[in-house]
């Protein structure tokens, strides 16, 4: 019997890691399944997904888009007749789908797709009959039948998507870890666990390397207002940390003006030097790559010098390889001297909807690094938050350095008392 609202919930790699984990996925799916029409969207189990990334590179070291795809989405078929299983067992009515039984339609962008649209009508039956749903995150169907992945961390989007086509009441991102912390708890054990975030702050940490949600699902999220937690597998009673509009995120203009630092140690820097300054160049180099599917970063480009200038950039370590040979390509075409790059960096960030209209949040960044004897390479900007490229052997020493100066182990009414 179809009930009056609809929860989704989603388990990552290390709740599902082995069946003791998988029975206690169940438990918590069996308790929430009492109020709501259940939908469980699980990741492939532990590391199985980098297993079988290390095996396909056993064969081929740059392995063709679809046949990778073919093989990652093996790994959630796993789980979800696993979770299944182990639902039957405990006598109640599941029934496991793959994202192509599910509906989930996507473009046809092998290892990267973007969701284009989710047929629930398969999903809904199976709710009306009484049935828990489990359903394969992280990959899709195109319209033509060709099976397609979402990335590093699709499973996130696989359930908001599903949350946003059902009009779930909420989505809860179930992990490892019992909610957004200042930063990454195991480089700083006095990170602060916070009980709420905005989209915008946490769409900017998880896009500069927070592992806890993946960008495109906090970008849902927010579009389509899903009410979003948080929680850890293992600490089920725990609420968590909630993902809310800025609005509802109290005493806006007197919390602390950082929120979080970040760090993403997987970065690449690449370079073309001594490149002819004029017209079309960078147009030329940008456009390049976004056609072969390679996001780009941070971009800084040099004041000119003797008719040449520097370009250089950031890529994700996934994508440096096919970025310089892309990139030797182009050097010939543009004229440049040489490529260059680095996989020795790392980038910490600070984000904080409080920096919006204060000033000095920048200086009291650079203050930390210059005391902590780090040099940056490169720096970007936005409204809420500021990135610093440095390197990758100095990235949890700046982390801390920042942590520390901005009194994120505390909060905003523990540092006035």
């Amino acid at each position: 019997m179809l009930k009056d609202k609809t929860t989704v919930l989603k388990f990552g790699g290390s709740s599902v890691a082995n069946s003791d984990c998988i029975k206690q996925v169940c438990e918590i799916a069996i308790r929430e399944s009492e109020n709501a029409n259940l939908v469980i969207v699980v990741s492939a189990m532990g590391k199985a997904t980098d297993s079988l990334v290390k095996l396909a590179k056993e064969f081929n070291p740059l392995p063709e888009g679809r046949e990778l795809d073919m093989l990652l989405s093996t790994g959630e078929q796993v789980t979800v007749s696993l979770v299944a299983m182990c639902l039957h067992q405990m006598g109640f009515k599941a029934i496991s789908l793959v994202a192509s039984q599910a509906g989930f339609i996507t473009e046809r962008a092998h290892n990267r797709a973007r969701i284009a649209q989710i047929k629930t009508d398969r999903i809904e039956k199976h709710l009306n009959l009484g049935e828990i749903v489990i359903v394969a995150g992280f990959q899709g169907i195109t319209e033509d039948g060709e099976i397609t992945t979402l990335g590093r961390g699709g499973s996130d989007t696989s359930a908001v998507a599903i949350a946003a086509a059902l009009k779930a009441e909420r989505c809860d991102i179930y992990t490892d870890v019992d909610g957004v912390y200042t930063t990454d708890p195991r480089i700083i054990p006095e990170a602060r666990r916070l009980d709420l975030i905005s989209y915008e702050e946490m769409l900017e940490l998880a896009s500069l390397g927070a592992k806890v949600l993946h960008p495109r699902s906090v970008e849902l999220a927010k579009k389509y207002n899903i009410n979003l937690r948080v929680r850890s597998t293992f600490k089920p009673d725990d609420l968590g940390t909630r993902v809310v509009k800025l609005s509802e995120v109290r005493n806006m203009e007197l919390t602390q003006a950082v929120t979080g630092v970040a760090i993403d140690d997987k970065q690449a820097k690449l370079g073309f030097m001594g490149v002819p300054d004029k017209p079309g160049i960078a147009c030329k180099i940008f456009d390049r790559l976004a056609k072969e599917n390679v996001s780009i970063d941070v971009i800084l480009q040099s004041i000119p010098r003797d008719g040449v200038i520097d370009i250089a950039f950031t890529v994700q370590q996934d994508y440096l390889q096919k970025a310089v040979r892309i990139a030797e390509e182009l050097a010939i075409e543009v004229g440049a001297d040489k490529i260059v790059f680095d996989e020795n960096i790392a980038k910490v960030s600070i984000v904080g909807a409080g920096m919006l209209n204060k000033p000095g949040i920048a200086a009291e960044m650079f203050s930390s690094l210059y005391n902590a004897g780090i040099n940056i390479q490169m720096i970007t900007t936005s409204e809420i938050k500021i990135s610093c490229i440095i390197k990758i052997e100095e990235s949890h020493k700046a982390v801390k350095a920042i942590h520390d100066q901005f009194n994120l182990a505390y909060s905003k009414e523990e540092i006035i008392v």
